[in-house]
């Protein structure tokens, strides 16, 4: 079905009102039925990016990162087995697993003894049984399941059907009996920048 610019437009101003959450993909479904889960998806991850970009500043300043520390401390004081993380993402409206992040960073720099590395935090966000501490590994493990535009789990999604589109290139490629060089030999090449594919042999494309 051919989106229309009108149709992006209120799907777009739809999302300004909703968390970026996979329970907010559902009711925009149910409210945009002639438009795939793909469609939708790619709208709302595209838009929520921009917010997300507008907004990161602000959600980053030191004050910021110790309100939502000390907000995260006493609601799992109270019930460690709530949502809090998540609930606090979706209240100040940053994305759950760049929330997940922030609070994350902050237990580690006031529980080791050196400033945690990137590499670090992002093992810990990819398998968060690694995190020293069960009620927080469970809390950034609800934000990482539950946000659909940030976060491990959609990188991996999106690596993913990357890799399914790269094999299917291939494929029709070489059913068109086509010369090509792939990532792999580009690189053993020098090639500084790596496409998918470069055909070695210009090909001319018209309508029949």
């Amino acid at each position: 079905m051919i989106l229309t610019k009108a149709q992006y437009d209120e799907i777009a101003q739809c999302l300004v009102s909703v968390p970026p959450t996979r329970q907010s993909l559902r009711k925009l479904k149910q409210r945009f039925p002639s438009q795939s889960q793909a469609t939708l998806l790619s709208i709302f991850s595209q838009e929520y990016q921009k917010h997300i970009k507008r907004t990161h500043a602000k959600h980053h300043t030191s004050e910021a990162i110790e309100s939502y520390y000390q907000r995260y401390l006493n609601g799992v004081g109270k019930n460690g087995a709530a949502p809090v993380l998540l609930e606090l993402a979706n209240e100040v409206d940053y994305a759950p697993s760049l929330m997940a992040r922030i609070i994350l960073e902050r237990f580690l720099q006031e529980h080791k003894e050196t400033p945690p590395s990137k590499s670090v935090i992002n093992s810990m966000l990819r398998d968060p049984s690694q995190i020293p501490d069960g009620v927080l590994a469970n809390q950034v493990y609800q934000c990482i399941v539950n946000d659909c535009c940030y976060g491990p789990l959609v990188d991996c999604i999106k690596h993913a059907i990357g890799h399914e589109h790269e094999v299917l290139l291939r494929d029709l490629l070489l059913e068109k009996n086509l010369s090509f060089l792939d990532e792999d030999q580009l690189r053993a090449k020098g090639y500084d920048k790596t496409p998918d594919f470069i055909l070695q042999v210009p090909v001319g494309l018209g309508r029949v």
